[in-house]
């Protein structure tokens, strides 16, 4: 059974998309990750154009972010205050990123550009979360305690000025660091159609040194806002949003976002990061792999940018 995407300009499968939204919800519900980094290059694979992949991965990611802060909110576990802070250089860096975006689909490299940050971005984070999670493993396995972090320790982000007192989240910290790295996500998410929380999460933690129980619901409430704004304004200058697309992808996420809970509560938290470390990496080799394999058609035909 086929069905026509107005704005993709093509006819697809039904059952395909709704089985790679099943799988995508299955695995964020199974790992705890948005999904907006896997949802893009499955489109991409098949032959769904970039620009429309980026643009209808990003508003896929919203309704899984919402769902996940709502419950992070009634737990009291989402610092709002933080989250406004991390949002206005969220909303900035989208705005920047949306701007080079154009720009690299009116010079015809967008395509290029896209898949080749996939492939240095899946490939490092994949890598050092599976290195990580193997020596989680191995340390498990000879029964030695995980290495404790030294109390009082100052990270340089620490010393900057512009502090700000979170009562929330319990800290005192410059609002610098918080927005640059707002930025860098709202910059990654209108590009690349991910909503960045797999990066920004390690980043508050490791970086910011925010505490862990406020980090996941923080990082969903900034994410809602720039996903949708970026979905937004990628409709509006770009008309790059499939919403027939997005509306597939989206109850079937849902649906299958439920049972990979079930799965996920079953594994250990280094055999989860173990998994979505060779997943990662396995996305990012078969992009790889389709950047420097000759295609079985040379050439294509396309609409233009202005059209």
């Amino acid at each position: 059974m086929t069905i026509y995407l107005p704005i993709a300009e093509l006819s697809v499968n039904i059952f395909i998309i709704l089985g790679m939204g099943a799988a995508v919800g299955f695995l964020s519900g199974m790992f705890g990750v948005g999904g907006g980094f896997l949802i893009t290059p499955l489109l991409i694979f098949y032959n769904i154009p970039p620009v429309v992949a980026v643009a209808t991965g990003a508003n896929q990611v919203v309704a899984s972010s919402i769902s996940g802060a709502i419950s992070h909110f009634r737990r009291g576990s989402l610092d709002v205050k933080l989250g406004t802070v991390l949002l206005v250089g969220g909303l900035a860096g989208a705005t920047v990123g949306i701007w080079i975006f154009s720009l690299l689909r009116a010079i015809g490299q967008l395509d290029l550009i896209i898949s080749l940050m996939y492939v240095i971005f899946l490939g490092t984070v994949g890598g050092l979360m599976l290195l990580e999670s193997i020596n989680a493993m191995r340390r498990a396995a000879r029964n030695e305690p995980p290495v404790p972090r030294k109390p009082g320790h100052q990270h340089w982000v620490h010393k900057l000025p512009l502090k700000v007192r979170f009562k929330k989240s319990k800290i005192f910290l410059s609002v610098i660091p918080i927005v640059a790295l707002g930025f860098a996500i709202g910059i990654l998410t209108s590009i690349m159609g991910v909503g960045g929380g797999f990066i920004m999460v390690p980043a508050m933690i490791y970086l910011l040194r925010i505490p862990t129980n406020v980090v996941v619901g923080t990082s969903l409430f900034q994410i809602i806002f720039v996903t949708a704004y970026t979905t937004i304004v990628q409709a509006a200058t770009n008309f790059s949003v499939d919403i027939v697309l997005a509306f597939i992808l989206m109850v079937a996420g849902v649906i299958g976002a439920q049972y990979g809970v079930r799965v996920g509560q079953k594994l250990r938290g280094e055999q989860l990061r173990a998994l979505l470390g060779l997943l990662v990496l396995a996305v990012g080799v078969r992009l790889a792999v389709a950047l420097v394999v000759t295609p079985a058609d040379v050439y294509s035909v396309v609409m233009g940018a202005g059209n």
